[in-house]
């Protein structure tokens, strides 16, 4: 709190009581006691907690004539934070709030300081406007925003030119307890405390930029300075065991980091780029993600779909959609949901991304020949019942997998395709032939991944453009007799859906916070599936198109990707623009 005179200190006390916000007549008898001891009214007041720092502040705005801004409840965007350093933000105790008018609109706690507010404005070579805040306010801030990485920041300035150079000539220098290690400790500590999957460190000409993926969106939480890059790529490859000396090409490795006491495996991609060398570390937390197909957001047809054809002893189950559309972690919640004493599963992955008990986990060598196609010859020689392959890539293990289906294997798998019916003409390309194709294959799935709506939601009505959008996607899954509305919407895994054709729907979305950017926390997935039946075996022989398929599907009832989409917009799991952003050019 700004030095105030006593006159000041009269018309805050009186504004109080005015406002009802402090009893007259304990204020007037603190007063006396004050007067009486040479010491200050309003210091005693928020000593004894009668009144506190935030209504001084707030009182003291109104005096002065200065606006006023609450900072609790209030989230700042990153860029604008970064306007100014949060050296200088700490030392002058000010927050930028966001720009207007080609002016900075920046929270103070002692408005009147005349020099701060020009250091703040030069520093940013901008006019400011101040806007008055409470002490405490502004201390959360600079605490919520900058206190997670602090650490890179005192990090890097241990880490000079120097240490660098050691760094780049020789290896040991790099040890446990080095600046850029604690800064390397400090930016994996935050991305698995904000349940980052991946972390991005890219060179620039000038600088490094720090960003993770949180929610499937990327997001930029820093910059550092460009020098410091070499050392820090240096570590990450000591850390993976890889040539600390080579640059020129990809390198990928993994290692393994302790948070909060929880295990989790790093995934780690060095590429040389044009500005040096980009680090892309995937973030695999086991304990952090749902095994459970029904959790994940697979309901009502699909989820039974599924279910039937894992029941089966033998045949293949095959999953797909772009990189980073949840399809392992399908693999896992399946193969979680049938593992058990009497079976042997052996699963072939590149790499094991989660470890599991009583699950046979093999790791993709290609350096030793250990490929998916001779890996797999191994496994069916190794007497097993389930066997996951961690993706088809090629025409030798497309035909291993389904050789292994016809001898009597329930066989998993991926494929990049773009939905579930694009997987048949995929096979197809590969040299599988149709008639075998056809009878091995139970179900595919096709799936992406949306962001969840926080718990802290509001809710609205829909415009006239999303209720026609809802009405055209999802109109043909409803039946012409209205009183069976209910039924069919409890068939689709959404009870009680308000889907009828309506005029207008009450859709939610969520609070926008630090916590939660965009209103969002937390994934679900869209799924489609499509059961192999004796109809779809045919339209493979024939050699059909996906569309073709597809539309066949539909006739037998199978729920797009999409539409799977707006049910969960109508069921309040996600937003409009959510099912847009990842599935606007899926039927």
């Amino acid at each position: 709190m700004a030095l105030l005179t006593k006159e000041a200190e009269e018309k805050i006390i009186s504004l109080l009581v005015g406002e009802g916000l402090a009893d007259s007549n304990l204020v007037s008898g603190i007063k006396g006691e004050a007067d009486s001891n040479g010491t200050s009214a309003l210091s005693e007041l928020l000593n004894r907690k009668i009144i506190s720092p935030d209504m001084v502040a707030h009182a003291t705005a109104i005096i002065i004539g200065v606006p006023y801004v609450e900072l609790k409840n209030i989230t700042i965007d990153q860029d604008i934070l970064a306007r100014i350093p949060g050296d200088a933000s700490s030392r002058v105790l000010a927050v930028p709030l966001g720009e207007k008018d080609g002016l900075l609109n920046v929270a103070m706690v002692d408005v009147t300081n005349v020099q701060a507010t020009d250091y703040i404005s030069n520093l940013i070579n901008q006019p400011i406007r101040v806007w008055m805040s409470s002490e405490r306010g502004i201390r959360e801030i600079l605490d919520k925003y900058h206190g997670d990485l602090s650490g890179v920041k005192e990090a890097v300035k241990e880490t000079n030119a120097e240490a660098i150079s050691e760094a780049q000539s020789n290896v040991k220098t790099i040890v446990q307890d080095s600046p850029i290690s604690k800064a390397l400790t400090t930016i994996l500590s935050y991305a698995a405390k904000t349940k980052a999957s991946d972390i991005h460190i890219e060179p620039l000409e000038n600088s490094l930029v720090i960003r993770c993926r949180i929610d499937g969106v990327l997001r930029k939480i820093m910059d550092l300075p460009k020098t410091v890059a070499p050392a820090l790529v240096s570590r990450i490859k000591i850390l993976s065991n890889l040539k600390i000396d080579e640059h020129r090409i990809p390198q990928d490795g993994q290692f393994t980091v302790l948070v909060d006491d929880k295990e989790i495996d790093l995934r780690i991609a060095i590429s040389p780029v044009t500005w040096g060398e980009q680090v892309v570390i995937r973030l695999l937390d086991k304990k952090g993600v749902s095994m459970e197909v029904d959790k994940m957001g697979m309901t009502g047809r699909a989820l039974r779909s599924v279910l039937a054809g894992i029941e089966k002893p033998n045949g293949m189950i095959l999953t797909s959609g772009p990189t980073g559309s949840g399809k392992s972690t399908t693999l896992y919640a399946l193969i979680q949901k049938i593992k058990s004493e009497q079976i042997n599963v052996v699963t072939l992955e590149d790499p094991v991304e989660y470890k599991m008990d009583g699950i046979n986990q093999i790791q993709v060598n290609v350096d030793a020949g250990l490929t998916f196609a001779s890996g797999l010859r191994s496994i069916l020689r190794q007497d097993p019942d389930v066997v996951m392959v961690g993706e088809i890539r090629d025409s030798e293990t497309a035909g291993l997998a389904v050789q292994a289906a016809l001898t009597g294997h329930l066989v998993f798998s991926t494929l990049h395709t773009n939905s579930a019916a694009g997987i048949l003409p995929r096979l197809l390309d590969m040299g599988i032939e149709p008639f075998l194709l056809a009878s091995t294959l139970n179900v595919v799935i096709g799936q992406r991944l949306v962001r969840r709506i926080t718990e802290k939601r509001e809710l609205y009505k829909s415009s006239d453009l999303e209720t026609k959008g809802i009405n055209e996607i999802v109109g043909s899954l409803l039946p012409k007799d209205k009183d069976s509305v209910a039924d069919v919407s409890e068939d689709l895994g959404y009870p009680g859906l308000p889907v009828k054709n309506d005029e207008h729907y009450m859709l939610a979305k969520g609070m926008d916070t630090k916590e939660t950017p965009g209103g969002y926390s937390g994934r679900a997935g869209l799924y489609e599936t499509i059961d192999v039946d004796e109809d779809i075996q045919k339209m493979i022989i024939s050699h059909s198109t996906a569309n073709e398929i597809m539309r066949l599907a539909r006739s037998k009832g199978t729920v797009t990707m999409r539409q799977d989409g707006i049910l969960k917009v109508l069921s309040g799991i996600t937003t409009m623009e959510e099912v847009n952003r990842v599935a606007s050019d899926l039927s």
